[in-house]
């Protein structure tokens, strides 16, 4: 009889023990996947557009897409030679510190023309719009200050 108990506890427990771990699992995979909207679907799913300005949008964002490829390139250039400066000195030396100021010129680049591209079609917009517009931008970009 003693048995029969300690099995119904024992499944019990590892039935608990096993229902936390998937809910720990499953709210794990589902923050995980709260990301922001991106520039795309801010211009086209929160905005509504006139064929004008979604014309006029499109032609910005086919200008960006020739560029960025280029911007991302030399990142991943800069990156590259900062983890070789890493591996190939002692510390934080010349060829490092000249690697660090590489890949901040390249981010720079980036980050500078990203924002220009944002303003770009920021300017395509009515002002309600560009309020909206605005707002998902700042909520994007600092998604705990909202």
């Amino acid at each position: 009889m003693m048995r029969g108990w300690r099995a119904i506890a024992l499944t019990a427990v590892l039935a608990a023990l096993a229902s936390g771990v998937g809910t720990w699992i499953s709210a794990s995979w589902v923050l995980s996947q709260r990301e922001a909207p991106s520039l795309h679907d801010i211009v086209h799913h929160d905005l509504e557009l006139s064929p004008e300005q979604l014309t006029r949008i499109e032609a910005i964002e086919a200008r960006f897409a020739t560029r960025r490829p280029a911007l991302e390139a030399e990142v991943q250039a800069a990156n590259l030679e900062l983890a070789r400066a890493i591996e190939q000195s002692d510390g934080d030396g010349p060829q490092v510190q000249a690697a660090v100021d590489h890949f901040h010129v390249a981010m720079g680049a980036l980050q500078k023309e990203t924002i220009a591209h944002v303003f770009e079609m920021r300017s395509v917009l009515t002002p309600a719009q560009a309020e909206v517009f605005d707002d998902r931008i700042v909520s994007a970009l600092a998604p705990d200050e909202r």
